[in-house]
C-alpha cells in the first residue's frame, strides 16, 4: 500500500489490518535504517585513534560527545519506534493515549512514533512550557 492508497481510505477504515500492515512496515524499516545508523556512528567511535597534541585531543573529545549525543537521541527514538510496535502489538497503536481518539494517518506519517492527537500534544507542550516558566 502506498501513502496516497492509505490516505484515500474512507475514515471508517481507520486503523483497519491494512492500515497497521502499512504503519508495521513502515516503523520496521525506519527500525533497520536506525539501527543501522546507530552500529556505523559505533564504529566510527571506536575507529577513532588517541591524539597527542592538545589541540586534536579537544577538537577530538569534542567530537566524541557530539556523537554520543547523536546515539543517545537515536537510543531514544529506537525506544520509541519499539513502543509503537507494542502498541501495534496490542492493537492500541495510531489512538490517543489520552482522549482515545484517533491520532490521524497524516500525523502518523509525519511521525509513526506518535502517540497523542495534535490537540493533546499541545496541551501537553502547553503544560511544559507553563512548568518551565514557573
Amino acid at each position: 500500500m502506498t501513502e496516497q492508497e492509505l490516505l484515500a481510505q474512507p475514515a471508517a477504515d481507520y486503523m483497519n489490518d491494512a492500515q497497521q500492515g502499512f504503519f508495521r512496515d513502515l516503523l520496521l524499516a525506519q527500525r533497520s535504517e536506525l539501527q543501522e545508523r546507530i552500529a556505523g556512528e559505533f564504529d566510527v567511535l571506536r575507529e577513532q585513534e588517541p591524539h597527542s597534541d592538545p589541540a586534536d585531543i579537544g577538537s577530538a573529545e569534542e567530537q566524541r560527545q557530539w556523537q554520543l549525543r547523536l546515539l543517545e537521541r537515536e537510543k531514544k527514538l529506537l525506544d520509541k519506534i519499539d513502543e509503537a510496535l507494542e502498541h501495534l502489538a496490542r492493537g492500541e497503536y495510531g489512538w490517543c493515549r489520552e482522549t482515545g481518539e484517533p491520532i490521524g494517518l497524516k500525523r502518523l506519517l509525519l511521525r509513526p512514533t506518535a502517540t497523542l492527537c495534535i490537540e493533546a500534544k499541545e496541551r501537553e507542550e502547553l503544560r511544559e512550557r507553563h512548568q518551565r516558566a514557573i
